[in-house]
């Protein structure tokens, strides 16, 4: 308890101390229940509290001054904020209870008494800039812009409880973190919102809100180029699969080819033994129709007509014969050709392999290219 002939000195000393506390104070005395003296910091006021005001004519009750002894309060909402109070009675002479010293602090959470010495710092350290809020559970009560990035319209004093949908509403209403990706806000592009609510360190109680607001240009660029890219890799393993397929049916052909091919070359080699055996047979033709000639002049006149056929034999057994190396050198020149085209076709058939195993191995980069793409539209949809 405060004796009345003490609160010169306790004024005194209000006043000195008054600027010194770093959310803001209000000191005030009352006798019984109206307020004779106030003293309020600068950062701080309750104006509704002036001098002459009676806390019994608004239904407000001054503990100590009922319970005659010290009382300590916890306000976690008010149209100030979050306060705590510090209730003292005073007495007079006889130790009678005439009025109460009352000291009325606002409670600030510790990232809201420093955000004046962080946010200028913290504010320019992202890429495309950021905009800083902090709030108390009605509206918005300092910002920091950078100078990348600015958002005019929101400003101290704008109230967020027309929108209770917005990330700010909803950290307070849940008590953890809000987030939300914005394609468009206004003239400034695509945002993202972020919110962590600040609990009083008493109660848990929620009692205002830090946020921020970032550009996402970069982002969106990042994942338009990805979607993208995405699209055009897959555009580029269609024709990489039907090339493959084409390369492939090549393949196949060109193996037929190789087959068919062989298969003249045998084809060439039994005209030749047919050859052959056409000139075996000429010959012994010949040598018959010699023997024919020889027999037909021991006849005499008898074998005149036997003679006559005789030579005939011996004329067609010549054509023969010399039709044999013409065939042969036919067959020769065939069997070249097809030789030629053999190996043609061997030197196909290696390249469609080739190009058969390169197309694998492009279809397993584009493969790969397409997973690095993935992971790379995932990464982007995390930022």
């Amino acid at each position: 308890m405060i004796s009345i002939n003490e609160l010169d000195y306790v004024k005194r000393m209000c006043e000195s101390q008054a600027e010194m506390i770093p959310g803001g104070v209000v000191y005030f005395i009352t006798e019984k229940s109206k307020v004779v003296w106030k003293k309020e910091s600068k950062i701080f006021d309750m104006k509704s509290m002036d001098i002459g005001f009676d806390l019994s004519q608004h239904n407000l009750r001054l503990k100590a001054l009922e319970e005659k002894k010290n009382v300590t309060e916890n306000i976690s909402k008010s149209k100030y904020g979050a306060l705590k109070i510090f209730e003292e009675p005073i007495t007079d002479e006889n130790g009678q209870v005439t009025g109460v010293f009352c000291s009325v602090f606002l409670k600030s959470h510790p990232v809201a008494k420093a955000f004046k010495n962080f946010a200028p710092i913290l504010v320019e350290m992202f890429p495309e800039g950021a905009f800083f809020i902090l709030s108390d559970l009605e509206k918005v009560t300092s910002v920091q812009r950078s100078e990348k990035f600015d958002i005019p319209a929101i400003k101290p004093g704008v109230s967020f409880l027309d929108n209770p949908a917005s990330v700010v509403s909803k950290a307070i209403q849940t008590k953890k973190f809000a987030s939300e990706n914005i394609d468009a806000l206004g003239d400034l592009g695509a945002v993202r919102m972020a919110t962590y609510p600040l609990c009083d360190e008493d109660t848990g109680d929620v009692v205002g809100t830090f946020g921020m607001i970032i550009p996402r240009g970069v982002t969106v660029n990042l994942k338009n180029m990805s979607n993208d890219l995405t699209e055009n890799i897959t555009g580029v393993s269609s024709t990489i699969e039907e090339l493959a397929a084409s390369a492939s049916e090549i393949h196949t052909n060109e193996q037929n080819l190789d087959n068919e091919i062989k298969q003249i070359i045998s084809l060439s080699e039994e005209i030749n033994e047919v050859s052959s055996l056409i000139k075996g047979i000429s010959d012994e033709t010949k040598m018959l129709g010699l023997n024919a000639s020889i027999e037909a002049a021991r006849a005499g006149d008898a074998g005149k007509g036997f003679g006559v056929v005789a030579q005939e034999i011996r004329k067609l057994s010549e054509q023969s014969r010399s039709t044999v190396p013409k065939i042969a050198k036919l067959t020769d020149n065939i069997k070249e050709k097809v030789e030629s085209s053999s190996k043609m076709s061997q030197n196909s058939l290696t390249s469609s392999q080739e190009q058969a195993a390169a197309t694998q191995e492009i279809t397993a980069s584009i493969e790969e290219i397409t997973s690095m793409s993935e992971n790379l539209n995932q990464i982007v949809n995390s930022l």
